[in-house]
């Protein structure tokens, strides 16, 4: 039988379907206070950053305050979290090799903090209250002060609560101690994000009442017939029978869509249309970050190759492709030409329910025009089941209680293993599959960016020309399953949410390989705190060094690290409500 849209829970009517009127957002949205006469003199001598750009503050020491700040990107009236009255918060500029001091001053009614994401640091000054320090109280001020051991595109964000999710994020650009490695004639950074005037402790209610709250583009009746006319009668029956047994649907894509978010580039909707100036004939750099809380993008600019060059703050070797896809956590830095007058940066939702939009141009006010969202592709069996089925069996497992973390020793790892072994914690309420032939593939762009006629980034074209960051193969080597049920719509690691999990243990200087297998049917953006993840192919050869991996359904990958980096660190899903719903651990360097 067709699937359906499960009835909205009496608790939570149904969103206003007049909420697509303000998909595109308010041509003037944004923070409502102005800013500083001092910030305004910092911005406007900046002469590469253009109109709706955050605030550059350049040297070795700055002063940061969080607040409230009274903004309208919608016609709803809300509050933000801002650093300094801007959203986003002002871009840092630092130079490799200098100590800097920051100073962050709470002006709100609840604790706070800063994370410098990528950031190699101390434990200390990571900025995780309940790992690496306690956080920032109401109106006290917390001084990170550290060496900038390296260069590239990063960004910062709070770590409390949700207060990333109200606009407290930014960028950081480190430039190097000696030549830039890159050449570029202009420079511009991209800041992608998304903004909901929903509260979202009660996002977060409505997703544990019913996970697919926000999801608009459940399989209809129409969809059924469309199938049974390509595939068969039966064979549509059997899919649809088939989802529905598993209390699942094929286009879980996004646990929120356009329903709720609005999507923006630095801090400015598609209706507002960000706008960053060039010349004809010059190298442009776009510095792009993706700092949304809850979006995958794909994003592309038609009418021009993108020269992907440097990403999660690392260069790689030059590739060039139509389009990329990033999720929360990661950066990526590409090198264009443009010659016409106007270009559009396109960023789709992985979800297709909306984009963020920003233009390229020789003049302000000029437009090219903007793409339709492609169409909504539905995960299939490979999405859903690796190479082969799912175990939906409770009986079988691991027995020893010490699997709950598969750990492997041996004298020699230079391959990663294939052998599924699943924790005997993921055979429980928390857990509502698990793959037992997962997709080790690394060329697969992910769903909804197969065979679209486009060049598009995977991970398998990622090189770090300078190599892995030592010789030593793993001396150890720790398998990690990504678990969740979407009815509970609860996340954890080998079926352990983080209240009941206990940290994973490196031992100070070793060199571990990590394995992460994805038993869930979305995408999840996994950023280690404090080390490098160093990507491997199923080889054993080294990749790219990464600070933020996305795992794709189904899907099995290894890295390496350094465990260089004494201390308390956070490792965790990117997705912040999978974060805060437990897919979150403890990493403990001794």
């Amino acid at each position: 039988m067709p699937l359906q849209a499960m009835p909205h829970h009496p608790l939570f009517p149904p969103a206003n379907p007049g909420r697509r009127r303000f998909v595109q957002g308010l041509a003037a949205g944004g923070v409502l206070t102005a800013l500083s006469t001092s910030a305004l003199r910092v911005w406007a001598q900046d002469m590469q950053i253009a109109h709706g750009t955050a605030p550059v503050l350049r040297g070795n020491e700055f002063d940061l305050t969080v607040a409230e700040s009274p903004v309208n990107f919608t016609g709803m009236p809300g509050m933000a979290t801002t650093i300094n009255g801007s959203l986003p918060a002002p871009t840092l500029r630092w130079r490799e090799g200098e100590t800097v001091t920051i100073r962050v001053t709470n002006r709100l009614r609840e604790t706070t903090s800063l994370h410098w994401h990528g950031i190699l640091l101390p434990y200390q000054m990571d900025g995780v209250p309940g790992i690496s320090f306690g956080g920032i109280a109401p109106g006290e001020t917390f001084t990170y002060r550290f060496k900038v051991r390296q260069s590239g595109t990063y960004w910062y964000h709070s770590h409390s609560g949700f207060q990333e999710n109200t606009g407290m994020y930014g960028a950081i650009i480190i430039d190097p101690a000696g030549a830039e490695t890159l050449r570029a004639d202009r420079e511009h950074v991209l800041l992608f994000s998304d903004w909901t005037d929903e509260d979202a402790m009660r996002i977060f209610a409505k997703l544990k009442v019913q996970s697919d709250y926000y999801n608009y583009i459940q399989p209809t009746v129409p969809d059924f017939f469309r199938d049974a006319a390509r595939e068969g009668l039966g064979a549509a029956i059997s899919k649809r029978k088939m989802w529905h047994e598993m209390r699942m649907s094929p286009t879980d894509l996004a646990d929120l869509s356009a329903q709720t978010l609005t999507y923006l580039v630095n801090g400015v909707t598609p209706a507002g249309n960000w706008t960053a100036l060039f010349r004809p004939g010059e190298r442009v750099r776009l510095r792009m970050i993706n700092g949304a809380g809850h979006t995958f993008y794909d994003v592309r600019i038609p009418g021009l190759k993108l020269k992907v060059v440097h990403v999660d703050g690392v260069d790689v070797e030059p590739v060039t492709v139509d389009e990329f896809r990033f999720g929360p956590g990661e950066t990526v830095d590409v090198i264009v030409e443009p010659q016409d007058d106007a270009y559009t940066v396109f960023a789709q939702s992985l979800d297709r329910s909306g984009y963020a939009r920003a233009t390229l141009a020789v003049r302000a006010g000029l437009e090219a025009p903007v793409p339709t969202p492609d169409p909504v592709e539905w995960l299939g069996m490979a999405d859903m089941m690796g190479g082969m089925e799912m175990d939906h069996d409770a009986m079988s497992g691991m027995s020893d209680e010490d699997m709950m973390m598969m750990e492997h020793e041996h004298p020699a790892l230079a391959v990663p293993s294939q052998t599924v072994r699943h924790a005997r914690t993921e055979y429980g309420a928390s857990t509502d599959m698990r793959v037992d032939m997962p997709r080790t593939n690394l060329d697969d762009p992910g769903i909804g960016l197969r065979n679209n006629g486009r060049r598009v980034l995977t991970l398998a074209d990622l090189h770090t020309p300078s190599g892995p960051l030592n010789d030593r193969g793993a001396e150890r080597e720790i398998e990690l399953h990504l678990t969740g049920n979407m009815a509970r719509y609860s996340w954890s690691m080998d079926g352990l949410e983080f209240g009941q999990s206990t940290p994973v243990h490196f031992r100070h200087g070793e060199r571990l390989r990590v394995i992460l297998h994805n038993d869930t049917m979305m995408t999840h953006p996994m950023h280690l705190h404090g080390m490098w993840s160093e990507l491997e192919t199923p080889d054993g050869d080294f990749l790219a060094r990464r600070h933020t991996l996305p795992v794709q359904p189904a899907q099995r990958i290894s890295f390496l690290v350094t465990a260089d980096a004494l201390g308390r660190w956070a490792w965790h899903c990117h997705l912040m409500m999978h974060m805060d719903a437990g897919m979150f651990r403890e990493v403990l360097v001794s």
